[in-house]
């Protein structure tokens, strides 16, 4: 099967299937995520310090609710009765006086874990243990677990397959729920996309990474750009593909790049996970982080879906290339449609398209144009828009909102010319 047909075929499977609404993550979760830039070197000072300067960098304030712990947090043994237990040393004063930190300044708590024997970092994992760890989680007062896939156990003894793997702790986290009569833990799949879990993630839990760790550099990006738009129909409420942390702020993408990556990530509903070491955070980073008019659309609570392509642009559409992923796309939002034009080109170009390329555009209609980067109104468009300039690698956000019929007796007759047709019957072309 060509790669093309693979994705024809999880589009059929995916548009038949229902997100896991358990009260939980209707809305792509925004949080911070300790791993890029702590790796294994955290404790309960870094954790709640990190909270701290969430809420002085505003990065609460516009919808940042979460900080999360990631691998290495535990002792490298259970107790005698199973029990999993965090460092006693990094974490002295145990995880309830944690998440009490966190949900006093109004915030959330996460925690990570494994579906196998181990962690990647060769920490205890859940195999076996799945409803006693979604206990202890509960327990202590998290409210996420992001759930990772090293130390797969032999086929004799799992006897299920990945769905199967993950349907596990899901199920426990359930039956917590039910004991305890507390909120589920909001369920992050992080699977790497390998057994195509964006069909059948959404059973499950409420993201799921779509592909392998994301680098701090343009193909990547790119890349995940790329995948990503042959699988925007995964994501809607309660449901999102997970491209990954955010690598703004790592070091290695232009400014230009980072605001592609960003809107891209938002856009396309993915959570948006932060990752960077806040005490030393660019101002030019944090601003793209907390584009309000952006962050708007990712947790627009009318519309779920994520924005497609309408165009390739450089390539014939539908192509796959990893290096120049389509270039225009658009999609509903509760206030107008969204546009997002990407120039994959490593020099500046200018951007063209027809209005009524995207589905959600009327013809003989107007649209008042604000730009979502720049901020500012941008008088309107009728028929076609042209971006000038586009940077190489950059980025144009785009609101149209409908803004009445368009101006008398413009010509031609069709701004798309194909079957352009009179009442008479005549062909009026363009």
């Amino acid at each position: 099967m060509s790669r093309f047909r693979a994705f024809v075929v999880a589009a059929t499977i995916i548009q038949g299937v229902a997100a896991l609404n358990n009260g939980v993550a209707k809305l792509p979760v925004l949080r911070l995520e300790a791993w890029n830039a702590f790796q294994c070197n955290i404790d309960q000072d870094v954790i709640v310090d990190t909270a701290k300067l969430m809420i002085s960098l505003g990065l609460r304030e516009v919808g940042y609710e979460h900080i999360d712990l990631d691998d290495c947090w535990a002792e490298k043994n259970r107790t005698s009765s199973g029990e999993l237990t965090p460092d006693k040393t990094r974490f002295s004063k145990g995880f309830n006086w944690v998440t009490d930190q966190v949900h006093s300044m109004g915030m959330k708590a996460g925690i990570y874990c494994d579906s196998g024997w181990f962690t990647c970092a060769g920490y205890p994992g859940s195999f076996d243990h799945e409803e006693q760890d979604a206990k202890t989680f509960v327990d202590w007062g998290f409210d996420l677990l992001k759930y990772d896939n090293c130390a797969i156990p032999y086929d004799d003894i799992l006897k299920q397959n990945t769905f199967g793997k993950y349907q596990r702790m899901s199920d426990a986290i359930a039956s917590v729920a039910k004991s305890t009569g507390k909120p589920p833990l909001i369920f992050s799949l992080c699977e790497w996309g390998w057994s195509q879990v964006w069909i059948w993630g959404q059973q499950v839990g409420q993201s799921w990474r779509v592909q392998g760790d994301l680098e701090p550099y343009w193909a990547s990006v790119a890349s995940t750009i790329n995948f990503s738009s042959f699988i925007t129909m995964a994501a809607d409420f309660f449901g999102h593909n997970d491209l990954d942390i955010l690598q703004i702020g790592q070091g290695n993408l232009t400014v230009d790049e980072s605001k592609t990556h960003f809107t891209s990530w938002a856009l396309m509903k993915s959570p948006l996970l932060i990752s960077t070491n806040l005490s030393t955070i660019a101002s030019s980073d944090l601003e793209i982080l907390k584009n309000q008019e952006i962050l708007a659309i990712n947790q627009d609570p009318e519309v779920g879906t994520s924005i497609s392509p309408f165009r390739w642009g450089v390539n014939p559409d539908w192509t796959s290339d990893p290096l120049h992923p389509a270039g225009y796309w658009s999609g509903p939002t509760q206030n107008g449609t969204v546009f997002m034009l990407i120039n994959t080109l490593d020099s500046p170009t200018d951007m063209f398209f027809n209005l009524t390329e995207s589905p959600w555009i009327r013809a003989g209609r107007q649209y008042s144009v604000r730009d979502l980067w720049t901020h500012t109104d941008n008088g309107t468009a009728a028929r076609n828009f042209t971006a000038n300039a586009v940077p190489a690698h950059g980025v144009v956000a785009l609101l149209m909102k409908d803004a009445g019929d368009e101006p008398a007796g413009l010509e031609p007759k069709c701004a798309v010319w194909y079957q352009c047709t009179d009442q008479n019957g005549t062909s009026v072309g363009g």
